[in-house]
C-alpha cells in the first residue's frame, strides 16, 4: 500500500494537463467502485486499493485546488441511493470519516484539534475510542419515541428507505424505553452480521445455489436491502448505536454520555468503547483492539477516535465530507492477528502433504479468512507454529493467506511443537517420504507414497479432472465429486461417462437398495438431465485439455499446450510417452527438443506412464471420449511468437476466450509480467501487473487496441 509521501511525490511529477486527466480518470474509477460497494454490495477491489485511489485523488486536488468543484468526490459521501428503494432526505447529513493509516497520522489529527481550539500542550483532550464496525451505516428516526423511518447513508444527503426491513432487527427497538425522550430523535449506527452467522448463511446459500458473499459486511448490506422484508427477517443482523442525527434536545453533553443514553433506551452499544486522554493511550487502544480482533464475533477494520465533549465537536465542525473531531485509525488491510485453533494436513493430487492452519475467522483484505497455508513442515519448524498460538497472517491480492510470524508473548501454556508425520492422514495410513530433486537432493515437501490408491489423492485427481481448465463439466463441481466419490459411484474419470448408464442401479453407502440420482436430496429430473447433458457435451475434448486433465505432476496448462502442439494428436503423444516410460533415449531426446519441456516434466511423464495402474485408467477413459487433434498455431499473425499478459476485466470477451485466441495466433500467454513480456492487455480494474508493465516499458494495450492488433 502506497504511503502518503509516495502518493504526493508521484502527483508532484505530473504536469497541469496530466493532473487534470488523471483527476478525471480517478473520479470515474472511484465512482464505479462506490456504486459497486454501496449499491450492489459487490466490491471488486480491497479497501486498501480503494483508499490508495482516494488518497491520490485528494493529493491532486491539494496541488490543484481549482479541480475541487461542487461535483468533486471530496465533497460527496458514498454513492447515490439505489432506485430500488424510495429516497429519504437526511435532516442532518450522514458524513464519513477521514482515515489514519499510521501513528503519525493520529498525532497530526490531535495536533490539528489543538491548533483549531487554541489549546496548549498541557490542556487535556478527552477522546471516546471505539472499534470501527465494518457494516452498513443506518439512521433510525424516532418521533415521540416511535420508530418511523430507517434509512441507509446513501450519498450522505439522501439514503434509501428500508424501514420495513429495519423493523425486523431484534437490536432495533420499535419504541424507546425511556419515559422522557426527545420529540425527534435520530439514532445512528451500524448494521452488521456476526462471523458465525455469516459462515452459516454462506453454507445455506451455497446449498441452494444462491449468492455467496465475500465478507460479513457485504452479507449484511445484501440482507438489509431486500425488497422482501421476510428475507431480511430470516437473516441474523445486529445493530450497534454510536451516533445521532437530528435531536430536538440533547440527553447528554459528551460522546460517552450519549452512548450510555442509547443503552438506556434499549440499544446495543459497543462494550469495548474506552475513554483515552493522550495520543499514547489512543495508540495503545488501537494495539489492544487489533490484538482482540480475532476473538470478536463481528468484523472491524480499525478504531474510531472522537472528541468526547460535544460542545468541542460543535466548535470543530466539519471540513468537506468529514468531521474535524473524529478520525478512523485503520488496521493494515492485508495483515491481521488471529489464533490457530488447529493444524490439519491436506493431501494434494500429487501426494504432497500441506499443513494448513485452521484460524479463528478474521477479515483480511476484504475477505473473511479461516485457513492459512503453512507450506511445508520445514516452515512449521522455522516459525515454530503451535496449536493455540496467536499469529500474524497476510493476504495480498489473490495469494492464499499465509502465516508471517508467531506472537510468542501470547503463547498459552502448555504447548508442544507440531510433529512431522510419518504416515499419510488417509485411512490407508500410507508411508510418507521426503521429496527428492532430480539431482538427488532432499526437498522440503513430504509426499504420500500411495499414489492413486490413496483416497485423498484419488478425489483430488477427480476434482482436477472436472475443473474449469480441464473437462469443465457444468454441474459437476467439487461438492458433487465428493458426494459421488463417497458413495462409490465415481472412483476414476471413466466412471463419469458411465454414470448415466448406471443410474437406477446406484446404491447408497451402507445400503443394498438400488437408487436413481433423481431421488437424491437436492436433485430432480431437470437437474439430473442437465448434468447428463453436460457430461455428454464433454465426450469430445481438445488434446491440450485432455493432457492437462490427467493431472500429471508438473504438467500445467502451458506445458499441456506445448505437449499437444509438439505431438499433434493423442495417439502420437501416448506412443511417445510409452516409449519414454521404457527408457527409450530417442523418445527422451525428442521430448526434450520441444519448447518449454525440460527434465522435470520428462521425468514426471516417465513416472506416470510407467505405472500400469495409470495406463489402465487412461485406456478406460479413452474408450469413453474423443480427443481432438491440436490446433496448429499461426505463424503469420501480428502476435506470433510474442508473450502476452491479460489483466483487469475484459468486456468484449471472457478471459479464457481471449487467451485461447492469442494462443491460436501463435502467442504465448503468461500469468505475470516480466522483461520478456511483449504486450499487456489491460481492462478496467487492472492492478499491480499494470504498474509492473509501466516500470519495464512493456507495450500496454486497451482491449480495443488489442482487438485491432489481432484483427
Amino acid at each position: 500500500m502506497a504511503s502518503k509521501h509516495t502518493v504526493t511525490s508521484s502527483v508532484a511529477a505530473l504536469t497541469g494537463k496530466q493532473a487534470k486527466v488523471e483527476h478525471a480518470r480517478l473520479a470515474a474509477e472511484i465512482g464505479k467502485h462506490d456504486r459497486l460497494y454501496y449499491q450492489e454490495n459487490a466490491p471488486i477491489i480491497s479497501d486498501a486499493e480503494y483508499d490508495a485511489l482516494r488518497r491520490r485523488y485528494e493529493a491532486i486536488e491539494a496541488r490543484l485546488p481549482r479541480l475541487r468543484t461542487r461535483e468533486s468526490l471530496t465533497q460527496r459521501v458514498g454513492a447515490a441511493p439505489s432506485a430500488r428503494f424510495a429516497k429519504v432526505r437526511h435532516a442532518v447529513p450522514m458524513l464519513s470519516l477521514d482515515n489514519a493509516f499510521a501513528n503519525g497520522d493520529v498525532s497530526d489529527f490531535v495536533g490539528r484539534i489543538r491548533r483549531f481550539l487554541r489549546l496548549g500542550e498541557d490542556d487535556e483532550i478527552v477522546f471516546a475510542a471505539e472499534p470501527k464496525i465494518d457494516g452498513l451505516s443506518m439512521s433510525l428516526r424516532y418521533e415521540d419515541g416511535e420508530l418511523v423511518t430507517g434509512a441507509t447513508r446513501g450519498d450522505g444527503t439522501e439514503g434509501e428507505d428500508v424501514t420495513a426491513n429495519v423493523k425486523t432487527l431484534e437490536d432495533v427497538p420499535q419504541h424507546l424505553k425511556r419515559r422522557a425522550v426527545p420529540k425527534v430523535c435520530e439514532v445512528r449506527g451500524e448494521v452488521y452480521m456476526t462471523k458465525h452467522a455469516f459462515l452459516a448463511l454462506n453454507r445455506r446459500q451455497a446449498d441452494i445455489g444462491g449468492q455467496v458473499f465475500a465478507n460479513p459486511r457485504n452479507s449484511a448490506a445484501g440482507s438489509l436491502r431486500q425488497k422482501d422484508p421476510a428475507i431480511t427477517a430470516s437473516r441474523p443482523l445486529g445493530f450497534f448505536a454510536y451516533a445521532w442525527g437530528e435531536m430536538t434536545e440533547m440527553p447528554a453533553d459528551t460522546q460517552s454520555g450519549m452512548a450510555e443514553w442509547f443503552a438506556s433506551c434499549g440499544f446495543k452499544t459497543n462494550p469495548l468503547t474506552k475513554i483515552c486522554r493522550s495520543i499514547e493511550e489512543l495508540l495503545a487502544f488501537h494495539r489492544e483492539i487489533e490484538a482482540q480482533r480475532a476473538t470478536l464475533d463481528y468484523d472491524i477494520d480499525g478504531v474510531v477516535y472522537k472528541v468526547d465533549r460535544i460542545d468541542w465537536q460543535e466548535r470543530l465542525g466539519f471540513v468537506s465530507r468529514s468531521p474535524r473531531w473524529a478520525i478512523a485509525h485503520k488496521f493494515p488491510a492485508e495483515k491481521a492477528l488471529t489464533i490457530v485453533d488447529d493444524i490439519i494436513i491436506q493431501v494434494g493430487r500429487t501426494g504432497a502433504l500441506t499443513p494448513v492452519a485452521k484460524l479463528r475467522p478474521v477479515t483480511v483484505g476484504g475477505v473473511l479468512v479461516q485457513n492459512a497455508t503453512l507450506h511445508n513442515f520445514d516452515e512449521i519448524a522455522r516459525l515454530d507454529v503451535r496449536i493455540g498460538d496467536t499469529v500474524r497472517i497476510q493476504r495480498a491480492g489473490d495469494v492464499i493467506p499465509q502465516v508471517l510470524e508467531v506472537v510468542q508473548e501470547k503463547r498459552p501454556p502448555p504447548t508442544k511443537p507440531y510433529p512431522v508425520p510419518r504416515h499419510c492422514p488417509c485411512p490407508l495410513r500410507t508411508d510418507v517420504e521426503r521429496e527428492k530433486t532430480i539431482t538427488g537432493e532432499e526437498g522440503a515437501v513430504l509426499r504420500c507414497t500411495g499414489g492413486l490408491a490413496c483416497p485423498y489423492q484419488e478425489i483430488e485427481h477427480l476434482k482436477h479432472f472436472v475443473s474449469r481448465r480441464a473437462f469443465d463439466i457444468d454441474g459437476l463441481g467439487e461438492k458433487q465429486i465428493e458426494f459421488f466419490h463417497e458413495q462409490g459411484w465415481i472412483n476414476e474419470p471413466a466412471d463419469i461417462f458411465t454414470l448415466e448408464v448406471r443410474n437406477g442401479n446406484l446404491t447408497l453407502k451402507g445400503s443394498n437398495e438400488k437408487a436413481r440420482l433423481e431421488d437424491m436430496e437436492g436433485y430432480g429430473e431437470t437437474s439430473v438431465r442437465s448434468l447428463f447433458n453436460a457430461i455428454a457435451a464433454r465426450r469430445e475434448i481438445a488434446l491440450e485439455r485432455f493432457i492437462y486433465a490427467l493431472g500429471i505432476r508438473h504438467v500445467g496448462e502451458t506445458t499441456a499446450v506445448a505437449l499437444a502442439r509438439g505431438h499433434g494428436s493423442w495417439s502420437a503423444f501416448y506412443k511417445a510417452c510409452l516409449k519414454l516410460a521404457k527408457d527409450d533415449e530417442e523418445a527422451r531426446r525428442e521430448m526434450d527438443a520441444l519448447d518449454q519441456i525440460g527434465d522435470t516434466v520428462i521425468e514426471s511423464l516417465h513416472n506416470y506412464f510407467a505405472e500400469a495402474h495409470n495406463l489402465r485408467r487412461i485406456e478406460r477413459l479413452a474408450a469413453q471420449v474423443t480427443v481432438r487433434n491440436a490446433e496448429k498455431p499461426r505463424a503469420d499473425s501480428a502476435i506470433a511468437g510474442k508473450t502476452v499478459v491479460f489483466t483487469g476485466t475484459l468486456e468484449r470477451m471472457a478471459r479464457e476466450e481471449a487467451k485461447a485466441a492469442a494462443e491460436r495466433l501463435g502467442a504465448k500467454v503468461a500469468g505475470s509480467v516480466s522483461a520478456k513480456t511483449d504486450y499487456i492487455v489491460a481492462g478496467p480494474g487492472a492492478g499491480s501487473k499494470l504498474g509492473r508493465a509501466r516500470e519495464l516499458g512493456v507495450t500496454i494495450l486497451s482491449e480495443e487496441e488489442w482487438a485491432k492488433l489481432i484483427r
